[in-house]
């Protein structure tokens, strides 16, 4: 599947939650409103421990996705969309630039 970049853009008609859940990923912040939350996680580069650059994406506490900073790109967590095909997660990830 193709990938957007992670952009707002004026054309976009999205919810204020959406407006800060991307705005949370910019920043490199952990952030949460009402059943949505962006958890900021630092690259790590330790023998034991590595992982890269990431804002991971939950709703109702069920991880949607994963934006990678070194790709700049955000990744479906298809299991999740998979589960619970909602409006509401379908929006989350449109906002994200996915194609669902």
């Amino acid at each position: 599947m193709p990938r957007r970049p992670l952009l707002v853009t004026l054309e976009n008609v999205m919810r204020k939650i959406e407006q800060q859940m991307i705005e949370a990923i910019k920043a490199k912040k952990t952030w949460s409103m009402d059943n949505t939350k962006v958890e900021y996680q630092c690259e790590l580069d330790e023998p034991m421990h590595a992982r890269m650059e990431q804002a991971k994406v939950y709703l109702f506490g069920n991880h949607i996705g994963t934006y990678l900073y070194r790709d700049t790109a955000f990744y479906v967590n298809f299991k999740t969309l998979r589960n619970w095909p909602t409006r509401t997660t379908k929006s989350r990830l449109r906002a994200l630039g996915a194609s669902v």
